[in-house]
């Protein structure tokens, strides 16, 4: 089968390789779409410490079972099903106590060492594989995995209905973010992109407020945001976020910097108006939520994937996401 290999930072291939083998407890996904995320490109790059090379890539995937393992009991051959790529330990510390994004042997399908979704054929356990609902297609269910970190991030926000929101960032994360923001009731949503384009694809999804600073959007909540969220990566975005925040609110890490870039802030602001700053890492019991959000239109799926490429073509899709058009690139194996 034809599969997306990077066998070092910088060596990425399309070849042919081994038919996945199936475990007792796994299935075979025949794969109906893939989509490129961030992590990807720094895998890649070789910025992603967790990652084994060689590596077939490919985390955000659905498809349909083309064949299950003797132990299976929870799905069939032609089930239309989505990946949930976390494949934590369960029996860590942190795995112990409900915590199993912080896995101590952390691993995941496409990002560790587990071979992924940017393949014809993947095979994986049968405690990742989540049913597809009646009419959600293959492109909207390799969203399910971005949507389920975002997910992820509002359960450790726990906002309130009718709260402000400002979003670093109108990339495909950032509109994803904008977007449950605004299905979980959010008073006001506002979006910081130094790019213009993307400010303009931001009023597409209908969010009015836009800007390249904080100076052009605080009119909509003068004191500060109660929720600010920083999905850009850039470790001097998440300094310069710091000033948004309303007394008593949250700064939400979202974005990946780079490993070991330190951040400057004022901790004298945090401790005098009782600021909190949460990370969010993946996925912790999120997938499923993320499938009911998006099966009951929190996002327009339509609007967040602009380009499908095929497999052969996974250089120019690279090449896409780095010139940063669009939003959400997509690989069909079938194509």
């Amino acid at each position: 089968m034809k599969a997306v290999v990077v066998h070092e930072p910088g060596a990425v291939q399309v070849e042919n390789v081994p038919m996945p083998e199936v475990g007792r407890k796994d299935g075979l996904v025949k794969v109906g779409a893939c989509g490129i995320c961030g992590t990807d490109i720094h895998i890649i790059d070789g910025e992603f410490p967790p990652t084994r090379y060689p590596i077939i890539i490919g985390h955000e995937f659905g498809g349909t079972i083309a064949d299950v393992g003797p132990d299976v009991v929870g799905f069939k051959v032609g089930d239309r099903v989505g990946v949930d790529p976390t494949l934590n330990c369960g029996e860590c510390y942190f795995c112990q106590r409900g915590q199993g994004n912080l896995c101590e042997r952390w691993n995941a399908v496409g990002v560790g060492h587990h071979p992924g979704g940017f393949a014809e054929y993947v095979a994986v356990p049968e405690r990742s594989v989540y049913p597809l609902p009646n009419g959600m297609d293959f492109k909207t269910a390799a969203l399910i995995e971005p949507v389920s970190c975002v997910v992820h991030g509002f359960h450790l926000l726990k906002p309130q209905v009718g709260e402000s929101y400002l979003i670093y960032g109108a990339g495909p994360m950032g509109l994803q973010n904008a977007q449950l923001a605004r299905f979980n009731g959010a008073r006001v949503v506002a979006i910081i992109d130094i790019n213009p384009s993307r400010l303009e694809i931001a009023r597409s999804f209908g969010f009015e407020v836009v800007g390249k600073s904080l100076d052009e959007v605080r009119h909509v909540a003068p004191r500060g945001f109660d929720n600010v969220i920083e999905a850009t990566g850039k470790t001097k975005v998440a300094e310069m976020a710091i000033d948004a925040v309303i007394r008593r609110g949250k700064l939400l890490q979202f974005g990946v910097c780079p490993p070991g870039e330190k951040a400057a802030f004022d901790m004298f602001k945090i401790y005098n108006e009782e600021i909190s700053i949460i990370g969010s890492m993946a996925v912790l019991n999120s997938y499923g939520p993320a499938i009911d959000a998006l099966n009951a239109g929190a996002l327009d799926t339509e609007k967040m994937v602009t380009h499908t490429f095929p497999i052969s073509q996974f250089d120019e899709a690279v090449a896409t996401v780095r010139r940063g058009e669009g939003l959400k690139v997509q690989v069909d194996p079938s194509l």
